[in-house]
């Protein structure tokens, strides 16, 4: 049985990083197309930050230069390290994999990945 278990949300201020971490069981995130994506209240689901299956990486606009994405082979984690943050980043936060050979552009823009996480929220306030 496959699962991703996204933990390390919570509630910060403005300017304030946390690091969300994804622990994946049943799949090995070497051999995957992997990302990160969120959903604010009353929005759709969107690609934050994705890796595809070749190691390249891509990052919304709107997260670059503040967010890093990363694969921990030894642990078979997915981590987004994310700061800077303003409130506009408030949202459910998902881990998704997919087998499939993705460009990292598509991984983060293909939203029926094969396995998702339940997602972990983060709040950001003044």
């Amino acid at each position: 049985e496959v699962r991703l278990v996204e933990s390390g949300g919570g509630s910060v201020q403005v300017g304030g990083s946390l690091r969300l971490s994804c622990e994946v069981s049943g799949l090995l995130v070497e051999d995957y197309a992997v990302g990160w994506f969120r959903q604010a209240p009353g929005k759709e689901r969107e690609g934050v930050s994705c890796i595809d299956r070749d190691g390249s990486v891509y990052y919304r606009n709107s997260v670059k230069y503040r967010f890093t994405i990363s694969k921990d082979i030894a642990k078979n984690t997915i981590d987004l390290q994310i700061s800077s943050l303003n409130p506009e980043d408030t949202a459910v936060y998902y881990c998704a994999a997919d087998p499939t050979e993705y460009s990292d552009y598509e991984v983060c823009n293909e939203m029926h990945l094969e396995y998702w996480g339940r997602g972990t929220p983060v709040t950001v306030s003044w």
